[in-house]
Order: structure tokens, then C-alpha cells, then sequence
């Protein structure tokens, strides 16, 4: 981030701007690199290109049980009971997964093959067992009937060698966030281990003499720490080793060392509550003691009061995010996720936005982006429509148990009337 961007502070940014500021620092960055086994890759980062080192699958191989043969066979004889025309192969032998037949197979004869054993020299189709009858030829040789030969098209029922992926092809490629799927396709090219972002360390902490451990007697003026917790939620999800600093009471002194403890062991420091305008909040501060504040006015709701800035000479990114629990969790999607991603090498990352149809006119004010918690569906054309949760106050928490989705109304919308297009977010990190 340049120093300009310090200079942003007072100002009411939009939420592009904000986001812009926020993403430029970590241009010029790159995450920190380790190697890691297979089975400790989920959610991290690769940071180069993987390339196969083999063809996937390694050989030409029958994708269902049955016979190999080659087609079309000269081998067809009508039935007249049945009045229908079947052919019949001679079953010279068989192709089992991991034990194949190494002999070239005639004309006009078969092998019996299972699901993923090779195919044998001279054949180039698979007809499936539910197409198959036993039968002999006069000199009781093994041999099976095929029914319906007209239906048999060559090549059928085959996986050629390199189709999923080829040697030497790029199957990964650096920023790819590791999922399950991506672990299983590593496995299959045989390698147990990749380059991969070290994963960020994030600090967080909630403030407030107010805010009480969830477990712990809850005080008469004293509200149970949600906000924490929902931030450990979100953190793990984008695969995030969290460094849980607990709950700080209102002392600029006690923040000011907090901060500057946070900054020596974390990649980035994130907090809740005490930054708004209120005389009992110490974040700004204790910032301006600690390291330099960028902004913290959005024009958004919820979560305008979101202070963004560095800490000490390692120049830590810091997010002091609202006290209210929907803009936690808001704030976060929209600026912490993102910088998150960008630093772990995500560099082309953007989070999904979906056009839907209201359901109902939604309430909005022309000037600022609007958030709100909805839930969406598709209907029998494939329509997707989204309604909001109801009643949409920042501390109702509840309403983003309720929801499936962000609804974003631009800052250019006053309104939004029943059957407008809107954009939303899915919730992504759920499931």
C-alpha cells in the first residue's frame, strides 16, 4: 500500500475505493513458500504450476465391465427363433485392473475385461456385461453372444491414455486454492507433496469492558463475545492459522501493547469493536501510537466505521472492524477476505456474485452500498430469486444464520422494487 493512501483517513470512501486501498497492499508481495505432504494440503495455496509427470490414465483402459474386442467383427450369425441377429466371439482369455492381458487378441475373438484394466493389443471397444450371453462354439472354446450388435459403436466404453490429463500438461496452476478435489487429482499424477503459500498467521481479539466470555456469568450491562468466534469461523475457512489474543478491556496502554505484541508474532491483526466515534473507543489511538491508520469511513451499511492500517516496522496489516456482529462478519467478506487471498497468492480471486430477482421491494439509501442478509432460490424455469430475512439492524446475528446470500444494493439504488434485478453473494463458506 502506497503512503498516499495514508492519507485517506477522514474522508468517506466508497467501498471500491476502500477495497482498492486495502488490495494495493499487497502489491508487490509474495507469500512465504513452504513444501508440504498431501495429506496437510487442504486450503493452502500452491505457489507454482503442478505438471504431470505421467499420463492420466497411464494406459488406454475399458471404463465398464464386459468384453474388449476389435469393431465391427465379421463374427454375426442370425437366430431364426428369435428372429434377431447376434454375434458370437470366442473369449480367448482376460484384462483385470492391475493385471493385464499382454497378448494381441485376434480377429473375431474376445477378452473378458473389468473397469480400468488396460486394453489389449487389438481391440478398441468394450461392450458392457449387461450386453453379453454366455454361450459355446462347436468345439466348446469359450465364447459369449453379443445381443443387439447393432447398437455396438467402436471405440465405445474406452478411456484413451492421457484423456484426463497428459505428461508434461500444467494440471495445476499456481493460486489454486487446494480442495479435495484438487488432492485427489495430485494423488492420481503420483505426487505426495507441493510448494504452497505458508499459511498467514492472523491474530484476533474483541474489546469492550463490556464483552464477556461465552461459559462465563453474564453481567448486567455485559454482552456474551460472538464476535470472535465468528471471525475464527470465517478465518479457517480460507485456511488461516488463528492466534486467539481474547478479550482486551478499555485501556488505550493495554491496547497499545496488545497491538504492538500482535504485529511481532502475526502476519495480520484483527480486532472487533472501539472504533466508531464513542469517547470508550482506544483502537484509533492506540494505532496512531502503534503504526499509521489508512481510513476507517466507508459509505456502506452495515459496518461504515472500519478502521484499516499497519502495524510497527513490519508493517502489519490491521482491521479494526465494527462492534456489531452482522458487520463483523460483513466487513470481513468484503475487505479482510479478499486482502487474505491476495497475500496468500490468490491474485485472481473475486468472490461470487449471482443476478437475481427480488422478491419483495427492499429498503435502501442512495449515497451508500447496502448489504443485506436474504436467501435466494431458483424456481421451476431456473429464476433465481432472493428475499430479504426481514428485519435487517446490525446486531441481529440471527439473520445471518437465516440467509443463504448477501444482497448488494449499489450506492447509485435508492430502492428496489419487487421483480428488480439485484446482485448478491452466495455464502460460499458454508457446506
Amino acid at each position: 500500500m502506497s503512503l498516499s493512501c495514508f492519507d485517506l483517513g477522514e474522508r468517506m470512501l466508497s467501498v471500491d475505493e476502500a477495497l482498492d486501498a486495502i488490495l494495493g497492499f499487497a502489491a508487490g508481495s509474495s507469500p512465504v513458500q513452504q513444501t508440504l505432504p498431501l495429506a496437510d494440503l487442504r486450503g493452502c495455496v500452491l505457489t507454482e504450476d503442478v505438471t504431470s509427470p505421467i499420463d492420466v490414465p497411464q494406459n488406454t483402459n475399458a471404463a465398464m465391465d464386459g468384453i474388449a474386442v476389435a469393431w465391427p467383427t465379421d463374427a454375426v450369425t442370425s437366430v431364426k427363433e428369435d428372429d434377431a441377429e447376434y454375434a458370437f466371439l470366442e473369449v480367448v482369455g482376460e484384462s483385470l485392473a492391475g493385471h493385464g492381458y499382454h497378448e494381441t487378441v485376434p480377429a473375431n475373438a474376445a477378452v473378458r475385461i473389468t473397469t480400468g484394466a488396460p486394453m489389449p493389443a487389438g481391440t478398441d471397444t468394450v461392450i458392457m456385461s449387461e450386453q453379453l450371453e454366455a454361450s459355446s462354439s462347436d468345439d466348446e472354446r469359450p465364447s459369449v453372444r453379443v445381443t443387439r450388435p447393432e447398437t455396438v459403436k467402436t471405440g465405445q466404453n474406452v478411456r484413451q491414455a492421457g484423456e484426463d490429463v497428459r505428461r508434461g500438461a500444467v494440471a495445476l496452476t499456481a493460486g489454486t486454492r487446494l480442495a479435495a478435489e484438487h488432492l485427489g487429482l495430485l494423488a492420481s499424477l503420483g505426487i505426495d507433496r507441493v510448494r504452497v503459500s505458508r499459511r498467514l498467521r492472523v491474530a484476533i481479539f474483541s474489546t469492550g469492558d463490556e464483552v464477556t466470555a461465552p461459559g462465563e456469568a453474564l453481567p448486567a450491562d455485559g454482552i456474551y463475545d460472538a464476535n470472535r468466534f465468528s471471525l475464527h469461523g470465517l478465518l479457517a475457512a480460507i485456511g488461516v492459522e488463528v492466534i486467539d489474543l481474547g478479550i482486551l478491556a478499555d485501556s488505550e496502554q493495554g491496547m497499545v501493547t496488545a497491538l504492538r505484541e500482535a504485529a511481532e508474532s502475526a502476519d495480520m491483526v484483527i480486532t472487533s469493536g472501539g472504533v466508531s466515534v464513542g469517547q470508550a473507543d482506544w483502537i484509533k489511538p492506540a494505532l496512531a501510537e502503534t503504526g499509521a491508520l489508512g481510513f476507517w469511513r466507508i459509505a456502506m451499511r452495515p459496518g461504515r466505521p472500519l478502521a484499516f492500517g499497519r502495524l510497527g516496522a513490519e508493517r502489519v496489516p490491521f482491521f479494526g472492524l465494527p462492534g456489531n456482529p452482522v458487520a463483523v462478519m460483513v466487513t470481513f467478506l468484503q475487505f479482510v477476505q479478499p486482502l487474505i487471498r491476495r497475500l496468500q497468492g490468490e491474485h485472481d480471486w473475486q468472490p461470487l456474485r449471482l443476478r437475481a430477482r427480488a422478491e419483495d421491494a427492499l429498503k435502501s439509501r442512495n449515497g451508500r452500498v447496502d448489504f443485506l442478509r436474504g436467501v435466494y432460490h431458483s424456481d421451476e424455469s431456473g429464476q433465481l430469486w432472493v428475499r430479504s430475512t426481514g428485519h435487517q439492524g446490525s446486531g441481529i446475528l440471527s439473520s445471518m444464520v437465516a440467509a443463504n446470500c448477501l444482497i448488494e444494493i449499489p450506492a447509485s439504488d435508492a430502492s428496489v422494487e419487487a421483480g428488480d434485478a439485484v446482485l448478491l453473494q452466495p455464502f460460499m463458506h458454508r457446506g
